[in-house]
């Protein structure tokens, strides 16, 4: 194999590391959006639910004349109304931890081959 050969294998190694970098990064990005999908799909469960058993408390309520029915029918739509302001807060507390961790998240590669290409003089590893 010729120096010239040799050469072009290199230059095709870095660019192939450079890209897979570039790859590891979308990936993260791509596993913080699936996070927040997450968190959001919780909320929507957890709101489905306050739903369910606030409407089976106004069943009980509106349907049953007897006092104990009644009382559970109220207890039930406390509940629920309870179990909202839990979601809720629950979806706040962990959206701002994730944003955090957007915030402190830095991909590097894209720095690091701009400060190698500076350097060296490298035009051939960005093409």
């Amino acid at each position: 194999m010729s120096d010239a050969e040799k050469q072009k294998i290199k230059k095709l190694k870095k660019k192939l590391r450079l890209q897979e970098q570039q790859n590891r990064e979308i990936r993260d990005q791509m596993a913080m959006q699936r996070t927040t999908f997450a968190n959001e799909r919780t909320l929507m469960a957890y709101l489905r639910t306050a739903m369910a058993v606030a409407a089976g408390g106004f069943a009980a309520i509106k349907f049953s004349n007897d006092f104990y029915l009644k009382g559970i029918g109220i207890i039930l739509i406390l509940g629920g109304i309870a179990l909202t302001v839990y979601s809720l807060t629950r979806y706040r507390s962990k959206q701002k931890a994730i944003e955090g961790h957007h915030q402190r998240y830095a991909p590097t590669s894209h720095h690091h081959a701009t400060l190698h290409r500076n350097r060296y003089n490298d035009a051939d590893l960005m093409d």
